[in-house]
């Protein structure tokens, strides 16, 4: 997977981030939407972000949520609820501010498949052992276009970010 020190991550694109540096450099603690602020938001997006100097908007939850939900709930829940709420925020921001998922869990969960790059999910109890297809759900596949963000040379990925979501 192509990797990136570029920093538009955090002002335009969709980023699932997993380093609490990552998420420090764009937000404070008390700028972190909820899951649930966020999908309430769809369709009525406020011209102001909490973040980044109004660029960037910081979801946490997304992954507690996978681990409520069977693997075939959970896929369906990402196609059908969090893809077209993603599309919705770029359409609104017409790609010129950053959705930035805050995702603790996912250094170890977050999977990419060196051959290909799919991404995957690898679910936690009582589901341990299903992985869900994280890339072919929400950007169909277009693997190539997914970057690792580092934040520095040599540095572990802090997240992955994809500019635009079709």
């Amino acid at each position: 997977m192509r990797q990136t020190l570029d920093t538009g991550w955090r002002r335009r694109g969709t980023s699932w981030i997993w380093d609490e540096e990552a998420r420090n450099i764009v937000c404070t603690a008390p700028e972190v939407w909820s899951l649930r602020q966020f999908l309430q938001a769809v369709g009525h997006w406020s011209d102001d972000l909490p973040s980044n100097n109004g660029d960037t908007l910081v979801v946490a939850g997304l992954d507690g949520s996978l681990d409520l939900l069977s693997p075939k709930d959970a896929e369906v829940w990402l196609a059908d609820v969090i893809k077209p709420a993603v599309l919705s925020f770029q359409s609104y921001y017409e790609g010129q501010a950053a959705l930035s998922f805050w995702m603790p869990s996912a250094r170890e969960r977050m999977q990419t498949n060196p051959a290909t790059d799919a991404v995957t999910w690898l679910c936690e109890a009582p589901h341990r052992g299903s992985q869900l297809d994280f890339g072919r759900i929400l950007w169909g596949e277009a693997n190539e276009y997914p970057q690792e963000i580092l934040l520095r040379e040599g540095a572990k990925p802090a997240g992955l970010f994809h500019l635009r979501i079709t």
